[in-house]
């Protein structure tokens, strides 16, 4: 591996862990040419800080931060071992690029994390690291976030931006019929930014997108995909899945650095 893949991964809700949709097993596929890889470096909405925080946990537990779901869910562990040498790293390269930026030795894998990997790496055999998101991070901070982590690829750091094309919860149904058509067309026009390579128009997407605020009442969740643009280089985009679960929520899910 020259130079390791990024990947922004539509998680959807905790339960995608167990129901894999079309998604999970073209995770698990592209997840079988990742056996050089030297780490995964994950971005998730569901760490925000103040200013940016690494973990540097060297078997780092498995976080079920959510309630309400199936016994089930809570009783699956992704049981993959830190990387605190090569986080140390990212910290170094976050630092030099203007982030206030600490470490955290003690924080485990949140759903964002753990929930996408049990299918794009069920192995568990890759290390995982985090890099968290400031509570105060903009659409062009977390382009810049990106930009900066991307020499980790040529250490053979896989890069995974975790967050949700679509994440309206007060809309989300489990018992849903029919795919709201804004969602569709959301995730249309977002699908051909990221095809053009339009940073500009995803960085402006809240005033340039169809439906944006509704699509994303807030923002954290949508935040990763910028932060994958920018740790992209000058990779094509190449579309895992265009599905929507729950009626509004889209799992569309794109890879840069790896063959169509």
């Amino acid at each position: 591996m020259t130079q390791a893949p990024v990947f922004f991964i539509s998680h959807g809700a905790p339960t995608f862990a167990m129901e894999p949709g079309m998604l999970g097993p073209r995770l698990t596929t592209l997840g079988q040419s990742l056996a050089e890889a030297k780490a995964v470096l994950v971005v998730s909405p569901h760490w925000q800080t103040r200013g940016v925080q690494v973990m540097t946990t060297a078997q780092p537990e498995t976080i079920h931060d959510f309630g309400g779901f199936p016994a089930a869910l809570y009783q699956l562990h992704y049981p993959a071992q830190g990387q605190p040498d090569m986080a140390l790293e990212a910290a170094r390269l976050l630092t030099e690029a203007g982030f206030a930026t600490t470490q955290d030795d003690r924080r485990g894998l949140d759903h964002g994390a753990w929930v996408p990997l049990m299918h794009l790496l069920p192995a568990a055999h890759v290390p995982v690291f985090q890099v968290s998101m400031p509570h105060t991070l903009t659409t062009a901070q977390a382009l810049h976030l990106g930009q900066a982590l991307a020499p980790l690829r040529a250490q053979g750091v896989v890069i995974m931006a975790s967050g949700s094309m679509t994440h309206n919860l007060y809309e989300f149904s489990p018992y849903a019929t029919r795919v709201e058509p804004y969602a569709q067309e959301f995730a249309a026009w977002v699908r051909t930014a990221v095809l053009a390579n339009a940073a500009d128009s995803l960085v402006a997407y809240r005033q340039l997108a169809p439906h944006a605020q509704r699509a994303h009442p807030s923002e954290e969740h949508f935040l990763p995909l910028l932060a994958a643009f920018g740790a992209r280089g000058g990779d094509t985009a190449h579309m895992i899945d265009d599905s929507i679960t729950h009626g509004v929520l889209s799992m569309e899910s794109y890879v840069w650095g790896m063959p169509a």
